[in-house]
């Protein structure tokens, strides 16, 4: 991406996309030639059913005075002030860009004069321009690919801290692309074994540096969580650790993933229609892995360190059972009720390995309880955990434009989680079952060097983390790569 400050009418692009606000009306239209500002009046707009809502994208013909072959009407709905506004900004930019793929260039002339306004518009044709190609064969030339070529039209175009901004956005796409990347890959192609590769090949250009224990090392170990989940596939489990250190940190944050590459739910076993997106599993250890990476491309003065617990859980005669006990890393027993818990079990290992490094703070991200979508949708995401932590995710989240909600951990369901047999069973109530799971991995993040517990946050994205249903705004159907901004804008508050 490029920016200009190039009039509209003079943009030697393919398409020219414009925002239109609720009235309707086309926002900057001062800017625009006076045949296309007639032609985009709101009685014309109305006629047209233009009506400025969110997600609203429409093509119009450009006409004469204008270098564009087609001009691209996309709806804001009524502009917010502040981080809403950027995200209705970014969606409505992503929305537009999105459906432009197969075109070979765009001009953006959306409100961008000044520099939060500038840089959601970038931001949102970045994550708008992604297609997932990779398994096509007989059909590739029949998906079309993204917008090749994209031009931020703004009065800040020579603006140093824009080209900073443009940088960042650049980073911060390229993550989000990896994510959806893993997450849509068929799980007989991603596995553990294949996914710790990826890490590998993911760091280079940087000076991030990736660490990989194998089903031996785990076993030498004791992750006991991971092994577990894992025994029952042919294809054995890792453990991925991936480190951003600069010179003089000035806080070490630590992230822990889920990366179950597909859930069966093992001898408790899924119905087949609930199989069915079961490779998106993996979606927090792929949001971890991006997060570190795009850290250390930005050269945060923060040290931030990755734990990538993945697993393929599956059902067989080496499969764990129901009413097994698990000795999970640092020697917590754990009764496995449901192997289709499989997630926390990983997260158990991954956690108390990742508080052994001491570090100011721990955020683990899961595709962790349907729970989650039953309470919040398949949209907004939960968090859980310590204060000011969990705020400081919730703040982090609205500046980076993702839906999270603070959920908390009422103590009365903790008794739920308690074994006959074993220091902690991995279900308990099934009532409030996305609070009872944050339960369970809170028992496994270790004490700092003060004895109190390390601060700590859970983020379930079960839901957002892949979208079944029709693309929105900057998002396509299948992975989203949500939380990877919101785990970067933490680093970055904490930097």
């Amino acid at each position: 991406m490029r920016a200009s400050t190039t009039a509209p009418a003079r943009a030697k692009a393919d398409a020219l996309v414009l925002a239109v606000a609720p009235g309707p009306q086309v926002l900057g239209a001062e800017a625009l030639p006076r045949p296309l500002r007639a032609a985009l009046s709101t009685d014309a707009l109305t006629a047209l059913g233009v009506t400025g809502k969110a997600d609203e994208v429409v093509r119009v013909p450009a006409g004469e005075g204008v270098r564009a072959a087609v001009v691209v009407l996309t709806g804001t709905g009524p502009l917010q002030a502040g981080a809403a506004g950027a995200e209705q900004l970014r969606r409505a930019t992503g929305a537009a860009v999105r459906t432009l793929a197969g075109v070979g260039s765009a001009a953006l002339a959306l409100p961008a004069d000044d520099l939060a306004a500038a840089t959601a518009v970038a931001e949102g044709a970045l994550l708008g321009a992604y297609a997932y190609r990779a398994q096509r064969a007989r059909t590739a030339e029949s998906s079309k690919a993204p917008v090749a070529s994209l031009e931020l039209l703004t009065p800040l175009a020579r603006d140093k801290a824009l080209a900073a901004a443009l940088q960042r956005a650049a980073v911060l796409a390229d993550a989000v692309s990896s994510v959806r990347d893993l997450v849509n890959a068929p799980p007989n192609e991603l596995y553990p074994e294949t996914f710790a590769a990826f890490a590998r090949d993911a760091v280079k250009g940087t000076r991030a540096k990736v660490t990989v224990l194998d089903e031996e090392a785990l076993a030498a170990g004791g992750y006991g969580g991971i092994l577990g989940v894992g025994q029952g596939s042919e294809r054995p489990p890792r453990l991925v650790r991936v480190e951003h250190a600069p010179t003089r940190p000035k806080a070490h944050l630590a992230l822990v993933g889920k990366g179950i590459t597909f859930d069966s739910g093992g001898l408790s076993l899924k119905p087949p229609t609930g199989m069915v997106t079961m490779k998106c599993d993996m979606a927090g250890a792929a949001a971890v892995l991006a997060a570190v990476v795009a850290a250390a491309r930005l050269d945060l003065p923060v040290r931030v360190t990755g734990w990538l617990a993945l697993a393929e859980n599956m059902p067989s005669g080496t499969a764990q059972r129901p009413s097994d006990v698990l000795t999970t890393y640092g020697g917590r027993t754990v009764e496995v009720l449901n192997t289709d818990a499989e997630g926390r079990l990983v997260m158990a290992d991954a956690l108390v390995a990742a508080g052994e490094e001491q570090p100011d703070a721990v955020v683990d991200v899961a595709t962790l309880t349907g729970a989650q979508v039953v309470a919040l949708g398949s949209r907004v995401s939960a968090v859980m955990g310590d204060d000011p932590l969990r705020t400081a995710v919730l703040t982090a989240a609205e500046r980076a434009g993702e839906q999270f909600w603070p959920m908390p951990l009422p103590e009365e369901l903790r008794a739920s989680l308690d074994s006959p047999v074993a220091d902690i069973a991995n279900i308990g109530d099934r009532n409030g079952g996305m609070l009872v799971a944050g339960l369970f991995l809170r028992e496994f993040v270790p004490a700092g060097a003060d004895g109190e517990r390390i601060p700590w946050a859970h983020l379930d994205i079960a839901g957002p983390a892949f979208n079944e249903h029709g693309p929105h705004g900057y998002t396509g159907k299948g992975g989203t790569g949500h939380a990877v901004r919101t785990l970067v804008a933490l680093a970055e508050d904490l930097a």
